[in-house]
């Protein structure tokens, strides 16, 4: 069986593994519910590819978690329709 001659020194150890790592996963942000994603991927939190939805997700959380869900999406919606409307002397002087 193999022995080696001679001890490697840490610095050539450390230099035989520098290429040896994992590479942090690359994230996109979903464009529905605005949490990170892997790309071209369904979202795990809504559901949605490309714009489609494409599982269910509330059909597989319990009644409790789905109305936590529902919550979420609802608050979701009212903050893009605010975003949405135009600017008005009104709501401008509103606070």
């Amino acid at each position: 069986m193999g022995v080696p001659k001679q001890r490697h020194t840490k610095s050539r150890r450390n230099k035989r593994r520098a290429h040896i790592f994992l590479n942090k996963p690359v994230l996109v942000i979903c464009p529905k519910c605005g949490k990170l994603i892997l790309p071209h991927a369904v979202c795990p939190s809504c559901g949605y590819y490309k714009e489609k939805e494409v599982i269910d997700v509330l059909s597989k959380l319990s009644k409790k978690e789905r109305k936590k869900k529902e919550k979420e999406m609802k608050a979701k919606k009212r903050e893009e329709k605010e975003k949405e409307k135009p600017l008005t002397w009104e709501g401008m002087s509103r606070k």
